[in-house]
């Protein structure tokens, strides 16, 4: 087996154990390793889908008294799980970006016809392109050509719906056993009752999230991927001039 490949499976069972196991040391050790060996560092992903799936899933529950609630506590359930799965596709996204001799090349060129070599050596590579007139053609080139690989997106689809089903669905479907309970207090003029409020989801509802949830994620971790992508093609053109 050559050392490539044997990189490879190592950076897929690394993240399958950080994924799946939530094993941070192997985040750590993936992180450090794409430092040395493939020298990326500058990994940070926004981590912003949570936000819009919480609005979505109230919606769902939205003829529930305690839909906010639920909304609410489940977004703290997963947000660690979404959270990981984010950064696993973020990572691929910037690791496949990072290699890309093409749009590297095609991205330096008409930056230093646009703006001169002095520019990029003068930059503090903070910002990215893709904004302006110049460069926006050449992002756009790269989306599509993201979007154009039916391979990748059938791989965000398939990891995204084993990973939902593995580990988010039973945590929506044993809400009740882990999210915070309140109090609710009936009372007549004989009777004083105090008891917990269940939050039990029926199996209706559970479906609804979950789909729900499956189908936010999937476009959301292909922006995410595309972002990276676009990211680590300029960090490349930077570096190129360091």
């Amino acid at each position: 087996m050559g050392s490539a490949l044997k990189t490879k499976d190592m950076y897929i069972g690394l993240k399958d154990r950080f994924l799946y196991n939530n094993d941070l040391n192997s985040i750590y050790i993936l992180l450090a390793l794409y430092d040395v060996e493939e020298n990326i560092s500058n990994i940070y992903p926004r981590y912003m889908c949570l936000k819009d799936i919480k609005k979505k899933i109230k919606s769902i529950l939205k003829n529930r008294a305690d839909s906010e609630h639920v909304a609410h506590n489940l977004g703290i359930i997963i947000h660690e799980d979404i959270n990981r799965l984010e950064l696993c596709f973020y990572l691929e996204g910037y690791q496949d970006g990072y290699k890309n001799v093409r749009f590297t090349n095609l991205l330096e060129k008409e930056v230093i016809k646009s703006y001169g070599i002095d520019y990029i050596y003068r930059s503090e590579g903070l910002g990215y392109f893709g904004s302006d007139d110049a460069t926006c053609g050449v992002k756009e080139k790269c989306y599509r050509y993201i979007d154009e690989n039916a391979g990748r997106q059938s791989q965000i689809e398939n990891l995204t719906d084993e990973f939902i089903n593995r580990i988010v669905k039973k945590k929506i479907e044993n809400l009740d056993q882990q999210i915070e309970k309140q109090l609710k207090i009936d009372y007549d003029m004989h009777n004083i009752r105090i008891e917990e409020v269940s939050y039990t989801l029926t199996n209706e509802e559970v479906e609804k999230i979950n789909t729900t949830i499956l189908d936010n994620l999937i476009l959301h971790l292909g922006k995410v991927y595309k972002e990276a992508f676009w990211i680590a093609v300029n960090d490349k053109v930077f570096r190129r001039y360091r």
